[in-house]
Order: structure tokens, then sequence, then C-alpha cells
């Protein structure tokens, strides 16, 4: 099935991300600016212009491929030269640039031609086609002769042949799949993670591009992508990475199924502090756009409600009303703006006090809130932490185990022991869960507070444990001494 087949179910969607990603495209985040490293080393390539007849007479090309580099090699021929020859001789054109990358080794020499491809392919997007054409010729597929390029120790060749790479895949008519895509995607991912690379920018600008589609994104999703870029996000990185970055997760939200599973990447506090601390008015744009998406995409209300939550809990709706104050020109802002403030204050007004905790310790960003502190919330709502299998216990546990923060170490180990005093089993499915082992190691906290709460909650431990030896005691002391009186 052809790719535009595949998309055909999906068009209103990818029409509304090609348009809006256009727009964008044509103010100073376009393609060029946000690679510019990129940009300045193939000019400098360009300028190392390639002697290929000295490659003729030393037998390392024929003459076919001579004669073929002479009209295509961009500093040799006109654009119309250019155009004439492809459009007469595409087959040839794509043999001998594979034919070229399988024998030279030189990375002077294979840097030049990868730049020479990619400026074909710039100058019109039709010409990847070419390459798809020999690829069916000589039965492999149209990104083979650059795949292999990727593992090659020099950055400039391999993130030109990951440039080409992603053109072919997004320009042709047949989408990249099976094994090819799930390395390329993976090669990508990993290059993210590099997070020093000097071409970090141009890497994710690949990705920008594949997830515009969506028969890539959920692809993307499925090696760990959203992992990836959260992580990346929660570090420190400069405005234009956040930008492109959020960008992904704003294309990938345009997938109904996705944008259902995106908050459980912890997507919304990442975002959420991107928000407050950000001074740049795109990636504001972007975030307001992909929290709006998380509310529209979703088909299930439970779905849509957990998402406000979320939103609630990470302090959003403060954020909204500072932003309001400045007055953004960009209608897009005005209208997210608009429509998050809407939806927000909605989802507040249905909010019960057990939601907003569930909510809150979700998010893993605990916080003195009210429902801690209140005996009538423990009283009425212990129970409840039992459910989806101690979903809320297990988070509570994971976070003593896992957090560096004093604060969420003493809200998680106060709950754990609120929960033990007002649930029967508390203590036996506190246990079970390994969490009496994680409180009792804060006992030597280096924060008192941290310290102190670990303390009381040993005790209601410990209490508990005592009060349920009592009982066991009275109801046994009957049988096993028949002399001594039972209890009035």
């Amino acid at each position: 099935m052809t790719k535009q087949g595949i998309e055909m179910t999906n068009i209103g969607r990818l029409d509304i991300v090609t348009s809006n990603m256009e727009k964008i495209d044509n103010t100073s985040d376009s393609y060029d600016a946000v690679t510019s490293l990129m940009q300045q080393k193939a000019a400098q390539v360009r300028q190392n212009r390639v002697n290929w007849q000295s490659y003729k007479q030393g037998q390392m090309i024929n003459s076919e491929e001579y004669s073929v580099l002479g009209q295509l090699d961009t500093s040799m021929s006109t654009t119309q030269k250019r155009a004439a020859f492809l459009k007469e001789y595409p087959l040839l054109s794509a043999k001998t640039f594979a034919s070229l990358l399988g024998h030279i080794s030189k990375d002077q020499t294979v840097q030049y031609i990868l730049t020479m491809i990619d400026d074909l392919l710039q100058e019109d997007k039709t010409r990847v086609d070419m390459f798809w054409k020999y690829g069916k010729k000589v039965k492999e597929e149209a990104w083979a002769p650059f795949i292999n390029l990727l593992q090659r120790p020099d950055g400039f060749i391999a993130n030109q042949s990951c440039r080409i790479i992603t053109k072919i895949a997004c320009w042709s008519e047949e989408p990249m799949s099976g094994k090819d895509l799930t390395y390329f995607l993976n090669w990508i991912k990993d290059q993210m993670r590099l997070q020093a690379s000097e071409y970090l920018q141009s890497v994710v600008r690949c990705l920008q591009m594949l997830v515009r589609l969506d028969i890539y994104r959920t692809a993307f999703v499925d090696v760990d992508g959203i992992g990836t870029i959260t992580t990346i996000l929660a570090g420190k990185v400069g405005f234009q990475i956040q930008y492109q970055l959020v960008f992904c997760l704003w294309c990938l939200s345009f997938n109904a199924t996705l944008a259902t599973k995106m908050n459980r990447y912890n997507i919304v506090p990442i975002l959420a502090d991107v928000l407050h601390e950000t001074g740049k008015e795109k990636v504001v744009r972007i975030i307001l756009a992909t929290f709006r998406n998380m509310l529209e995409k979703p088909t299930e209300r439970d779905v849509i409600q957990e998402h406000c939550l979320s939103l609630v809990q990470c302090k959003v709706i403060k954020q909204l009303d500072l932003l309001d104050t400045k007055k953004y020109e960009d209608p897009d802002i005005v209208e997210d703006l608009e429509y998050l403030s809407e939806k927000l204050f909605a989802s507040v007004q249905d909010l019960s006090s057990f939601d907003e905790y569930t909510t809150e310790v979700k998010s893993g960003r605990l916080e003195w809130s009210p429902v801690h502190r209140t005996e009538r919330f423990w009283r009425e709502n212990a129970m409840k932490l039992n459910e989806r299998n101690y979903e809320l216990l297990k988070i509570l546990i994971k976070l003593m185990e896992s957090s560096r923060d004093p604060l969420v170490l003493s809200v998680a180990a106060h709950d754990v022991g609120e929960y033990v005093r007002h649930y029967p089993r508390g203590k036996q499915v506190i246990e079970q869960l390994g969490g009496k082992h994680i409180v009792m190691q804060h006992l030597a906290h280096e924060d008192p507070n941290v310290r102190y709460e670990a303390l009381l909650a040993v005790q209601k431990l410990m209490v508990h444990n005592w009060e349920y030896l009592g009982k066991k005691l009275e109801q046994t002391k009957p049988e096993s001494n028949p002399l001594v009186p039972a209890k009035a």
C-alpha cells in the first residue's frame, strides 16, 4: 500500500500539521536556520571541489561516471542543465551515486558526494524517485546506499546521510518500513541522547520532518522516542532545541491513540516547567498547542479529565493567567490560551479531593496540599489506594525510593503512614510492596523533615502491629490456659 493510501484516513489531521509547520517554517525557524552548523560545513565542503579527472585517471571512476558527474556537480553545471539531465537519465544518476558511495572511502570525497545529492534533492523533492526506481531495479531499498554511512566516524558524513534518508522517507510515494525504519529511528534516538553533539539540531530537525507523517509517529514511540524527548527536555537545553523537541511532541499528539498515552511519559510536568521558565514566544506557542491537542484529540472522557487534572496539578492555570496578561498578537496563542483556560476551569469545578490527590501523586510532585493533613480525607479514601492493584501506593513507594527532593520524600512517608493508620490491612500491604524497608531507610536521612515523617510512619506501622498482636493474644488466652477466666 502506498504512503498516500495509508494517509488518506487521516488526511485532515495531517493537513493541519503540514500547514501549521509550513507557516512556522516561513519564519526564522526554517530548515536551514535551525541546521546552521550543517549549512556552514556544507558550504565549506562545496568549496573543496573534487578533481574528478584525477579519479578517472586513477581508474577509481569510469568514463560513464565521470560524464555523469560533469552534468550533476553543482560547481560545474547550471540548475537548468542538472534538471534536464536528471529528467532524462534518473536511473543512471542514481546508479552513479550508489557506485561512488560504495567504493570511494576518502572522507572528503564522500562528504562532497553526499552534499551534492542533498543539494539536488533540495532543488526538487521529486528527485527522490530516482533512488526508488534504481532500488527496484537492483532489488534493494532506495536508502540502501546511505544507511550504512550512518555508522561512519565522521559526523558530517553520518548526519548528511541522515538528511538524505529523511528526505527519501518523507518525499517518496512509498514509506520507509520494517527493520530499516526501526534501525533509522533508533539511530536518531541514540544521536539525540548525545546532547553534547554539535549536530543535535540537525538530527532533531530530521525527526521533525518524519513525525509530520502519521505513519512514522507510532514507530518512533515504539522505540521509546517520547521517553528520549522528555529526558532531554528535563535537562538543561537551549530554547531552540526545546522548540524543536516540543514540536515533535506536538506532531505526535495529532495521533489520537498517541495523544491518549502521552501523559504516561510525564510530559505535562516537564512541559509545564519549560513553559514557566521560557521567555521565547515560539516555545510558548508550541507548548500551548501540544497541551490543547492532549485535551482535544483523545476520545475517552476519562483520559481528557486525567490530562486536565495533570495540567491543574502542575499549576498551568496560574501560568495561563500570567501569559494572558502579556497580550500576544499571535492569534494561535490567544486562541489556545482561551481554550485551555476554559477547559481547565471547567475541570476544576468537578474536581473531588481524591481526584486532586490522585493527580498529585501521579505527577510525582508532592507538596503539603490540604488533603494530606485532613483526617476526614484519609478516613474516607484510604481504601481507595488499593485500587488498580495498589497503583497509588506503588507510586508513593517508588517516590520514596528514587526521589531526591526532601519535600516529596516527607509527604510520601507521611501518606504511607496515614494509609497504614486508616486501613486495617495497611501494614501487610506496605510490607508486601517493600515499603516498610524503604521508610526505615529514611530514618537516617540528612533532612530533618524527612527523618521526622519517616519516624512517624514507622511508629504507625509498629503501633498497628502491637494492636494486631494484642488482639491475637486476647483471642488465644482462653484456649491456651482454661484456668484463666476470659475477659467479660
